[in-house]
């Protein structure tokens, strides 16, 4: 059976698991630690996306190391959760979003392990960022939970680390964004290339600037995450329970038609 990865954004550096084991993973792109343990007989992979003590800022982080950690670990299924700001004024802090399409806004990641070369060139199709099957057990979970989770939400990823201005934040709601945060890309774009199934939570942390009235501190954001980790924890463990041992959806052949590299001529000389 294929583990289960769950990757913790802000304010979400360990999860409860049983029998928890701490490893160190190689990567062609560095070491990842990782923590495995076991959710109702399923095995699982718990990744903290800034590091244990939060060393690492968005645009720093090494998601190409973490998802290949995560994918050489046996992992087929991720949930990745982030903390992000509200652009909508019907998505409330302490609430959560199922993300459905995102707006990329970053500016000098990673972005592919596809860079020629050895790997060669591909064009992964995006059309539906975030895997279908992953959302519905979390949909379904969090309506049994009586957990607000809006889905078909629209997400803008910025570089980071500073917040957004608010002339920013009024771009992007004119764009159809809906939520703002800094690390949902190009982890899910890593994800898809690795044919992983990946879905994207977001904990609505506070309202995004210029929205509030007032300015914008991480602290906030601890907190809020914080007061909802217990929530969180048991909507990932039930999750976890759910989710089908097989996968029933298309991820798993993200790039059937994607891969661009073809064999070079022979030389005529």
């Amino acid at each position: 059976m294929a583990k289960i990865g769950i990757i913790g954004g802000s304010g979400f550096y360990s999860f409860r698991v049983g029998c928890p084991r701490i490893l160190q993973v190689l990567t062609p792109y560095g070491k990842v630690e990782v923590e495995e343990g076991v959710i109702s007989g399923k095995e699982v992979v718990f990744l903290a996306r800034h590091g244990r003590w939060h060393n690492l800022p968005p645009h720093l982080v090494n998601y190409r190391a973490n998802l290949w950690a995560l994918k050489r670990r046996g992992v087929e299924r991720i949930i990745g959760l982030g903390a992000c700001g509200s652009l909508d004024p019907k998505i409330k802090p302490g609430e959560l979003v199922l993300l459905d399409q995102f707006l990329d806004f970053t500016k000098q990641r990673a972005c592919t392990f596809f860079e020629g070369g050895r790997r060669g060139v591909a064009h992964v199709d995006m059309t539906n960022p975030y895997c279908p099957e992953l959302g519905r057990v979390l949909s379904r979970v969090a309506r049994g939970l009586g957990v607000r989770l809006h889905k078909g939400v629209t997400y803008v990823c910025t570089e980071g680390p500073r917040f957004e201005t608010p002339a920013e934040i009024r771009m992007f709601r004119m764009l159809g964004g809906q939520v703002v945060g800094m690390t949902g890309v190009p982890e899910c774009v890593l994800a898809r290339e690795l044919e992983l199934c990946y879905a994207g939570v977001g904990i609505v942390t506070n309202l995004a600037a210029g929205l509030s009235g007032r300015k914008l501190t991480h602290r906030e954001v601890i907190e809020k995450i914080s007061g909802l980790k217990e929530k969180l924890t048991e909507l990932l463990s039930l999750a976890v329970k759910q989710i089908p041992d097989r996968r029933n959806c298309e991820c798993g052949k993200a790039l059937v038609d994607g891969l661009a590299t073809r064999k070079a001529p022979r030389s005529t000389q």
